[in-house]
């Protein structure tokens, strides 16, 4: 059995950037990146769609050692790829990768201080062991989307094609297409469609607040053109954290007034083409759920054109031929896209077993946002839900090697997270989409106060995470 200091699963953009501060700021350790898929990427490889792309800005989306310097802020999906490889490839962290190789369980012993994960890979089962496990495979199947009881759905004569799972042969020329679905794959996918085919709709139960933003940033741009690479992307990444914190604030502070100031800009960008009401006037606060973020209003201006309309109305049921609403209006299509959402699953589905015992993630507390109570020397990568991933996942990362550091300066063997709260509990994921809603029962929870509380602020978790006790409610076994 092959044995590392550190594990790491998933050669996604946190898997990459955990690779990258585990060899500069623990060069003495030696690690492994464990990707069950065939190529780096992770949701950036694997989401195929039209016109799929970051809803983040890449300055903030990129990684802090690693400066952006393409064009776009809003980035397409294929121009992030590359750079995730590119940085994978420059670094030499794309040797440290097995690919084909995912994880099915991992067990602990407290007597061996060592982790065993147990792995399919293509040449059957094996084994690693390692001292520190990171997992950085997200929070959703990659198995599987999630997909709600349609009626009649079988009973439809063309194509369905969910976005988790684009075909690379799928061609909409001259083809009707009804988009299920009012969430960022949705409105994504409309503008990207309705260029080649013969019309789009977008139909959405309940809509979403969609925002439009310059798809290359003119103060980007200025910064970048009078100072150098790494210290422009140092200020363009700092406006941007300000800004997007800022507007996330004011939301939640001042939701009256976030409202009527989303509204109005809606409302130019449809410029009376489209009724504001009911189509893009939710029924919750602004990032109650996640903001939907378009580029240069390319959602706008194809329902303006024509090529696309959208639909605020209830299923009744599919037919051969189309979607039948509610309210009796029949949708004719000859394909159906159901942007219907992700299926969230705890710590990219993989079980742990901590000395015999099964550990049951529902009932745990998260430490830090990335530890949980009573499992040693493991950790797992979540990103913000109301800013760019990475911005967390890299604290995340930075944190986990101050630990280590710690750990061997110590000569401790194991860190486990004890739980010291006063009972209460928040949901992990603090935002009221359906997703969330739907895996709360299978998510760890978060507490009330910090360490126990996973704090949806990076001006704040940033001291914390960089320089904050190692120590806190945290037991260390020699």
């Amino acid at each position: 059995m092959e044995h590392v200091d550190v594990l790491v699963v998933g050669a996604g953009l946190s898997g990459i950037g955990a690779g990258y501060r585990l060899q500069t700021q623990c060069p003495d350790l030696d690690y492994v990146i464990l990707e069950s898929r065939e190529s780096i990427g992770g949701t950036w490889d694997l989401f195929r769609y039209p016109g799929i792309r970051s809803d983040s800005d890449m300055y903030t989306l990129g990684y802090p050692f690693r400066p952006w310097l393409g064009e776009k802020s809003i980035a397409d999906g294929a121009d992030i790829l590359q750079y995730i490889r590119d940085t994978a490839s420059e670094f030499g962290i794309d040797r440290r990768i097995r690919f084909g190789h995912r994880v099915i369980d991992v067990s602990w012993s407290s007597e061996q201080a060592s982790w065993t994960v147990r792995v399919s890979t293509p040449n059957g089962l094996a084994e690693f062991g390692c001292s520190f496990l990171y997992v950085c495979g997200g929070y959703y199947s990659y198995e599987s989307g999630y997909l709600p009881d349609i009626p009649g759905l079988r009973d439809f004569a063309g194509m369905v094609v969910h976005p988790q799972f684009w075909p690379d042969d799928f061609d909409c020329e001259g083809k009707k297409v009804v988009v299920i679905g009012s969430g960022a794959t949705a409105v994504t996918l409309v503008p990207a469609l309705a260029e080649k085919a013969e019309h789009v709709t977008m139909l959405q139960r309940s809509p979403s607040y969609v925002m439009s933003l310059p798809e290359r940033d003119p103060i980007a741009a200025r910064i970048r053109a009078a100072l150098p690479h790494a210290l422009a992307h140092r200020v363009v990444r700092a406006k941007n954290v300000m800004m997007n914190l800022g507007f996330y604030q004011f939301c939640q502070r001042a939701p009256f007034l976030a409202k009527r100031v989303l509204r109005r800009l809606t409302a130019r960008g449809l410029r009376d083409t489209v009724p504001v009401d009911p189509h893009f006037a939710p029924r919750y606060d602004p990032w109650d759920q996640r903001l939907c973020v378009v580029p240069d209003s390319d959602l706008f201006r194809t329902l303006r054109a024509g090529t696309a309309e959208i639909v605020t109305d209830r299923i009744d049921t599919v037919t051969e031929k189309g979607v039948r609403l509610e309210s009796g209006r029949e949708l004719e299509a000859d394909i159906l896209v159901p942007a219907t959402g992700l299926r969230l699953v705890p710590a990219g589905g993989v079980e742990f077993v901590v000395d015999g015992e099964k550990v049951d993630l529902s009932k745990k507390f998260i430490y830090r946002g990335m530890m949980l109570d009573g499992v040693p020397n493991a950790a797992m990568c979540v990103g913000y839900t109301n800013a760019s991933w990475t911005l967390r996942a890299d604290l995340a990362s930075l944190y986990v090697c101050r630990l280590l550091r710690h750990m061997r300066r110590r000569g401790y063997r194991s860190a486990v997270p004890s739980y010291s709260g006063d009972g209460r509990t928040r949901p992990l994921l603090g935002l009221d989409s359906g997703y969330i809603h739907r895996a709360e029962g299978a998510l760890p929870k978060q507490g009330s106060r910090s360490p126990w509380l996973m704090r949806q602020n990076y001006l704040l978790d940033l001291p914390t995470m960089r320089f904050g006790r190692i120590d806190e409610s945290m037991v260390f076994v020699p």
